[in-house]
């Protein structure tokens, strides 16, 4: 993200309010068929197929630490293209495209649990809400620490 994003894609897990940078969003979907892949890291959900092409879908509940959603609750997806291709963030509810300004944003709160935090540009203050804004690239990023707990899970 630079200083010069102003509208985000915005979207709901749980009660917390996210964004990302329009420019960064091919679009949002409703719920598709996954397929799942073996041995994948626990927040790749699986694959979708969008008209065609193979889309990684990641769980954002599972990449950030949050609570399962209930099987009853399909996600929707925010695609977006990173590294020239097209990967699924796996949401609660979307939201609206909103403005911000270089005068709402400020740095991660100090109080966010770490391994959040790290997954996050910034926020924005808004008079009714907190947006955070999700470091695309962080949340793509597959740590070392995941794989290697991910293969043990799958050796025992």
């Amino acid at each position: 993200m630079t200083r010069t994003d102003s509208k985000f894609c915005t979207f709901w897990l749980g009660d917390a309010f996210f964004g990302v940078p329009v420019a960064k969003v091919q679009e949002v979907i409703c719920p598709q068929d996954m397929t799942r892949i073996p041995l994948a890291a626990g927040f790749i959900r699986g694959l979708i197929n969008l008209r065609g092409q193979i889309v990684t879908a990641i769980d954002l509940r599972r990449r950030l630490g949050f609570q399962p959603r209930g099987n009853d609750e399909p996600p929707m997806n925010v695609v977006i293209r990173a590294d020239g291709s097209a990967v699924s963030l796996l949401v609660d509810e979307i939201d609206e495209v909103f403005d911000a300004t270089d005068e709402t944003f400020e740095a991660p709160p100090e109080n966010l649990d770490p391994a959040v935090r790290t997954l996050l540009v910034g926020v924005h203050k808004f008079p009714d809400r907190l947006m955070h804004v999700l470091d695309t690239h962080a949340v793509l990023t597959v740590p070392s620490t995941t794989r290697a707990r991910d293969l043990q899970e799958c050796e025992t």
